[in-house]
């Protein structure tokens, strides 16, 4: 499956963050969100975005966007990677991928010549009403507040 395209609504999504909270996509209606797939918790790649996203979370909030981000994770595994690098923001665990799979963020991907299905790190800006208003397919994970705002 593709990911969804700009101007397409937004997939009604529920998943449990961090602090095993039920988080859907209703929450945030009004309200303007970055919502980025990524591969897996304390990766170099996965950190190096989060940490940008971290450094930069003021000025996300100042234009409006919360931030929520969303891996194939426990919520245990979460909660480890918020407090070692001190993340202002929630995560979902998507152990089942069907969030991914909802926004075409889950497919094949390849490494050292072995194919296998996981998260293909991608972010979507929704706005208050719930479409999509901007998709990110090549992430910069040092960058990604730029690709942003």
């Amino acid at each position: 499956m593709a990911l969804l395209q700009e101007g397409a609504k937004a997939p009604a999504f529920k998943g449990i963050n961090e602090k095993g909270e039920s988080i859907k996509l209703g929450d945030y209606k009004g309200k303007k969100l970055v919502l980025y797939f990524y591969p897996k918790d304390s990766t170099p790649g996965c950190t190096a975005e989060a940490c940008d996203l971290r450094d930069n979370y003021h000025r996300f909030q100042a234009e409006g966007y919360e931030i929520l981000g969303v891996s194939p994770d426990s919520p245990k595994s979460h909660v480890k990677f918020i407090e070692k690098y001190e993340l202002p923001f929630s995560l979902l665990a998507d152990e089942d991928h069907s969030i991914a799979e909802s926004f075409g963020a889950w497919g094949e991907k390849s490494m050292y010549g072995k194919k296998y299905m996981g998260i293909l790190r991608s972010t979507f800006v929704i706005d208050e009403k719930g479409k999509i208003e901007k998709v990110i397919e090549k992430v910069d994970t040092k960058a990604h507040t730029k690709q942003l705002l």
